[in-house]
């Protein structure tokens, strides 16, 4: 084969790859933009029925559809967005745990989100609503027995809020929230301490109160606080500062009524009909 012929058919072979390589290129941006196109519309599809779902109160179903989103489409815009929408069905849903795991993935996922104030927020909201439900009003259960530990952790959730976030357009209510969390807590560490008081331990007792005056000061339970520690103060012979503390207590509450003995458990149910 003369030499011309070999080096034209040896050009004719390499542009023939050179058009099969530009065309698999092709193929393959094309596949891949196709590929693009359908997960986002396809996340998007499962996006709008939680949405409907959600709007129309139907909040099985759309934690189901969010749930569906976010293992089928994880790295979706929809899907992230699916998050937060999760947390408020499993709130309008009564699940205050799953609140609670879902707001903790979001920020442990999405530490820098500007979002993450929202989280907080409905997370101190599910510990919240242990606080004040239909339950506790209906059998009239005497908050001040319960161990407050969930409104501590609300208390938590609240001040973390306004730590971080203090512009939020939840702060106000996250603040009105933490002076009511802070009155409960109060109420039972005053109810702890009058449980010692009505025993005989007298220097529990007394602990107790100085501790909730100096954590809780300004509690509408702040003049029983200092009841108490009048009456541990005298039973246990510290009469100079039993005075010094029932003199401050009669200025600043002179018609505080007269303090009660905590009853017994066992002898107070907490469920009452009438």
């Amino acid at each position: 084969m003369p030499a011309s012929r070999h080096f034209a058919s040896l050009r004719l072979t390499r542009a023939a790859l050179i058009s099969i390589c530009a065309a698999l290129l092709v193929s393959g941006c094309l596949f891949k933009k196709d590929d693009t196109e359908t997960t986002e519309s396809g996340a998007q599809v499962f996006y709008d029925k939680a949405r409907q779902a959600l709007d129309n109160g139907d909040f099985n179903n759309a934690i189901r559809y969010y749930e569906t989103l976010e293992a089928r489409f994880p790295f979706s815009n929809q899907a992230r967005q699916g998050q937060l929408d999760i947390i408020y069905a499993h709130f309008r849903n009564q699940e205050p745990e799953s609140v609670i795991d879902a707001a903790e993935q979001f920020e442990r996922e999405n530490p820098t989100h500007p979002r993450v104030d929202y989280t907080l927020y409905m997370r101190g909201m599910a510990l919240f609503s242990g606080e004040k439900g239909y339950f506790h009003r209906l059998f009239r259960v005497d908050l001040s027995k319960r161990p407050p530990k969930d409104a501590r952790d609300a208390y938590s959730a609240f001040a973390e809020l306004l730590r971080r976030f203090p512009d939020s357009i939840y702060a106000p209510d996250a603040r009105q929230r933490m002076i009511f969390l802070r009155n409960r807590v109060a109420e039972h560490e005053n109810h702890v301490a009058r449980f010692y008081l009505d025993r005989g331990a007298y220097a529990a007792a007394l602990s107790r109160a100085n501790y909730t005056l100096q954590v809780y000061d300004g509690a509408p339970t702040t003049p029983q606080t200092m009841q108490i520690m009048v009456e541990s103060y005298r039973k246990l012979g510290m009469y100079d500062l039993a005075q010094d503390a029932e003199r401050v207590m009669k200025q600043n509450y002179p018609n505080i009524e007269p303090l009660r003995p905590v009853t017994n458990a066992d002898d107070d149910p907490w469920y009452k009909f009438w």
